[in-house]
């Protein structure tokens, strides 16, 4: 394939879902339209509106192409999320949430069959974090449902196999903490065959292949010639690494944030991963390990600022400082570096502008925790809504020495995306943050004796 101008990216975080148009000269978002990636509760388990993305892609492709033009089309989605297909192509179940219990009532039994974390960097993690756990508590749940699988996919695929009717699994999502897969050795791990799937998982590929081209049907639906490729796809957090991966010399990290925050070392310190902090293995486009560390930062922004976008005022900022007004992990409880920690405030947000200061700064100390905990060197490189954050990035610069950068540009997942369908090779443009990024800016030692009793209250 070459010389695409218009890629469509599908874009499915947990909680919006999206459709972009990238131009391919520029990495410019041409036209963008989204909606909620509800979950649904009338089933045997929670689920989400399947059949009504499909639609919303179909028609968004259509609209796309008929002011645009569309040449290729590149698929991601969030992780911890897989497909069982019939042999008719349609579903043997429907597609588990992962953040549904269910799970948990048979986590001793699925502990007994899971590989070891040394062996798939792949932590136990509560609910249906870890694909495995879902699989094996869906077939328990249902004990015909293993009969009728014919097909697992891991959930980028899903989708180019609605566009194309080809089967796949990418090595990003197969290593997103399933227990499916062994990072390092580049295989399926033998939880495959001691679920019963091995026959049935698709072929593991690398996002940036051509999976396939769109069928007669859908290019009817849709206007796309039919030779347009769709390729393999990739999850979400590796698609905002790709572009870095692609055109920058290690050591780097990228902190991909959204509902999750991702940080990703690259060419770091080879340091021990502990599992109890939400440390784990993932894989890259290429295929590598990347040790990952990570906490529901997006979530945690959504539930402490509950919906206020008060900017902070400079006597906010000394009010914070002065006062010591911090936030303590977690208020996600069940992941990230401090899980099982009740989050606390250390002095009371008197006004909307502290509350949110204090917040912003808690969000950077997290990400420092994890960076730390994964032995990044290098600059850090924020990806997401986080890196439009002022004061996020201000007390992260402070305690990064080797830097911290955003993109100039448009980046993150459907620019990452893209550029599997592209053959770029130069890494993005970031612009350095600096600790005076804000107006009236508290000092580079201010913030560190802050981060300083944040730390020394945690331990505690």
């Amino acid at each position: 394939m070459s010389g695409p101008q218009h890629i469509a990216v599908i874009d499915i975080g947990k909680t919006n879902a999206k459709l972009a148009l990238v131009d391919a000269a520029t990495l410019a978002e041409v036209a963008v339209i989204t909606r909620p990636n509800t979950v649904l509760r009338d089933g045997p388990w929670p689920t989400f509106d399947l059949e009504g993305h499909w639609h919303f892609i179909l028609k968004g492709l259509r609209d796309f192409h008929a002011a645009h033009g569309v040449d290729a089309i590149s698929v991601t989605t969030h992780g911890a999320s897989g497909v069982l297909l019939a042999a008719d192509g349609t579903l043997a179940a429907p597609m588990l949430d992962y953040e549904h219990t269910g799970p948990e009532t048979l986590a001793a039994e699925y502990d007994a069959i899971r590989p070891l974390f040394a062996d798939t960097g792949s932590a136990r993690l509560p609910v249906g974090l870890n694909l495995g756990a879902q699989f094996f508590w869906q077939f328990r749940q249902d004990p015909a449902l293993l009969p009728r699988v014919a097909h697992v996919l891991t959930y980028p695929q899903y989708w180019g196999f609605r566009l194309t009717g080809e089967v796949a699994t990418d090595v990003t999502s197969l290593g997103c903490h399933t227990d499916l897969w062994l990072p390092r050795k580049g295989a399926l791990s033998p939880l495959v065959e001691r679920l019963g799937i091995a026959d049935r998982i698709a072929p593991p590929r690398r996002p940036a292949e051509v999976l396939g081209h769109v069928r007669p049907d859908i290019a009817a639906i849709t206007g796309l010639p039919r030779g347009t490729p769709v390729m393999v796809g990739i999850h979400d957090s590796n698609a905002s690494l790709y572009p870095h991966v692609l055109g920058r010399a290690a050591p780097f990290a990228v902190a991909s944030t959204g509902t999750w925050v991702v940080t990703m070392a690259v060419g770091g310190e080879e340091v021990p991963l502990d599992p109890a902090r939400d440390l784990l293995v993932n894989v890259n486009a290429l295929g590598q390990a990347v040790p990952s560390g990570r906490f529901m930062g997006g979530r945690e922004y959504e539930t402490v600022r509950a919906g206020s976008d008060a900017r902070p005022t400079a006597e906010d900022r000394a009010a914070v400082l002065r006062d010591g007004i911090t936030l303590l992990p977690a208020i996600e409880s069940g992941s990230g570096p401090f899980a099982g920690h009740r989050a606390r405030w250390l002095g009371e947000p008197q006004t909307e502008g502290v509350r949110n200061l204090a917040l912003s700064y808690y969000l950077a100390l997290m990400t420092d925790t994890c960076l730390g905990l994964i032995g990044a060197r290098g600059p850090a490189i924020i990806e997401g809504p986080f890196a439009r954050n002022p004061d996020y990035l201000q007390m992260l610069a402070a305690l990064r020495p080797e830097g911290v950068e955003t993109a100039q540009s448009a980046t993150g997942t459907s620019v990452g995306a893209a550029l599997l369908c592209l053959h770029h090779r130069a890494a993005p443009a970031t612009q350095a943050t600096a600790t005076q990024a804000t107006a009236a800016p508290p000092d580079a030692a201010a913030l560190h004796s802050y981060a300083d009793r944040w730390r020394q209250a945690v331990s505690g």
